[in-house]
């Protein structure tokens, strides 16, 4: 625990001057602003270098503009803030003083209700370092001041006394080094390894285990080097689809600090910066890449056309009703078409269409989920989607319809002539109908009660009865063989 120094009794009348990113926040609000700009409108991004030679002011000044955040979404440091609330209440004056765009600034400003005076870059000034050093002298005189980097030094150096946020260990040594009174600290978070998988989501990546499914249906398990193949191709979706998602709750803060429980997402709450982000996504993308080097080209065009509509969903499709779900439904159809890529294992057409249904099912499983949670919260639409809290029956009946029509067509396939090239008795297959007719139906009523908050297919994977009831399907299988 780091000592603080007490405030003098005149210290009130001592004004405090806040920096905002890394300080006030837990984010570098030009980065966020960035990935705004970047989803609203991703050809502005060629205008870029033509604004930084500018200027940095004037650069952060074209961000803004087009790119404003929502104050009262971002992650603000809850115990500075508790902190400034106290000082403020002890008769305090307060000032944020940042070299984030004024229109950011002032946002924020409004928002909390704390701060006297706003000092922030203009399009012309940018106010940072020696220029924010020379703002606060000129309008303050005698200042103490909070933050958290490297280029606080000379402004901590110059004020009365000095409050250090989340700051690393060098810049905290520093601090203490100058001669003036640390006041207080706090002391950045730890971050911990499961930050980082529930960044990668990992448990998503259970989802690709669909590129086993075309070596499991031509009964060629067996054979090793089909199966290193197939674990090949499992290892480049799950590289590509972690790229993706953390692409996607990047593009997606706003949205997922709005809903109950996506908040709490590593970018979102700012456990992980998303400079850290910006970073691992094409890192990850490159790695899936690598992979694809020891596998056949076709595999490698269908994993690049797989990432190019995932992107295209982030950016847009997600918002467009219905056929969000046709193309979350295809991308799991796609993993399995390049199972079948991977190891040279010609795809069923059969299997393509059961599985088309049944992911379509799956995928309304989830949106039916999310416009119940609407309802309940009183809401009329969800941001960042295109359906209505209305459109809950509608949904339902279309989801129920999509997964019956999956064990139809499992139900054609078991009378169609393919079946006796794999199967001894097929006749037997009968029995995964009833199965399947369960499964997808507990699913549903499931959905209906509420229980069923996340992608279903996850959920089948913590789920003791969907483990039953693939075991009986296993079986099935094994005594038709």
């Amino acid at each position: 625990m780091v000592p603080e120094t007490p405030l003098s009794a005149d210290s009130p009348d001592v004004a405090l001057a806040v920096d905002l990113d890394g300080t006030l926040v837990r984010t570098d609000t030009l980065h966020e602003n960035l990935l705004v700009l970047f989803k609203r409108a991703p050809w502005l991004v060629l205008l870029l270098p033509l604004w930084v030679l500018k200027g940095k002011a004037y650069f952060k000044a074209e961000v803004a503009r087009r790119a404003a955040l929502d104050a009262s979404l971002l992650p603000y440091n809850e115990e500075l803030l508790g902190f400034l609330q106290e000082e403020k209440a002890r008769g305090r004056r307060l000032v944020l003083a940042t070299a984030a765009d004024q229109r950011i600034a002032q946002a924020v400003a409004s928002h909390l209700g704390l701060f006297a005076e706003v000092h922030a870059s203009d399009g012309q000034e940018n106010l940072s370092g020696a220029r924010k050093l020379a703002k606060l002298k000129a309008s303050l005189g005698t200042f103490d001041y909070a933050g958290n980097d490297a280029v606080d030094v000379p402004l901590w150096r110059e004020s009365r006394q000095v409050v250090v946020v989340h700051a690393p260990s060098g810049v905290l040594k520093q601090a203490h080094g100058l001669g003036r009174a640390v006041h207080r600290v706090f002391e950045k978070p730890k971050t911990s390894p499961r930050v980082w998988v529930k960044a990668l989501r990992v448990h998503q990546w259970a989802k690709n285990a669909l590129v086993f499914v075309p070596l499991l249906a031509a009964h060629k398990a067996a054979s090793l080097d089909l199966l290193l193949k197939a674990v090949l191709g499992f290892a480049a979706f799950s590289l590509c689809a972690s790229s993706v998602y953390v692409l996607n709750d990047l593009l997606d803060l706003d949205s997922d600090r709005r809903h109950p429980t996506k908040k709490n997402r590593p970018f979102a709450a700012c456990t992980l910066p998303v400079s850290v982000g910006v970073v691992m996504a094409p890192l990850l993308l490159l790695a899936g890449a690598a992979v694809c080097l020891l596998l056949p080209p076709a595999f490698a065009a269908l994993l690049a056309t797989y990432y190019a509509l995932t992107l295209a969903y982030s950016l847009r499709l997600k918002q467009v009703v219905m056929l969000d779900v046709l193309v979350l439904a295809g991308l799991y159809t796609v993993r399995i078409f390049g199972g079948s890529l991977a190891v040279g294992v010609p795809t069923s057409s059969w299997l393509l269409m059961f599985s088309t249904f049944l992911f379509l099912s799956l995928a309304l499983v989830k949106r039916l989920s999310e416009v119940r949670r609407l309802r309940l919260s009183n809401e009329t639409s969800a941001h960042g989607r295109g359906y209505l809290a209305q459109d809950y029956e509608q949904l339902a009946s279309l989801g129920a319809a999509a997964g019956q029509v999956s064990v139809l067509v499992l139900a054609l396939y078991i009378t169609s002539k393919e079946v006796t090239v794999y199967y001894d008795h097929p006749e037997r297959l009968w029995l995964l109908c009833p199965v399947m007719l369960y499964w997808v139906g507990r699913i549903w009523v499931l959905a209906h009660r509420g229980q069923v908050n996340e992608d279903p297919l996850v959920f089948a994977l913590r789920d003791r009865v969907s483990y039953a009831v693939g075991l009986v399907a296993a079986l099935v299988l094994w005594a038709a063989t």
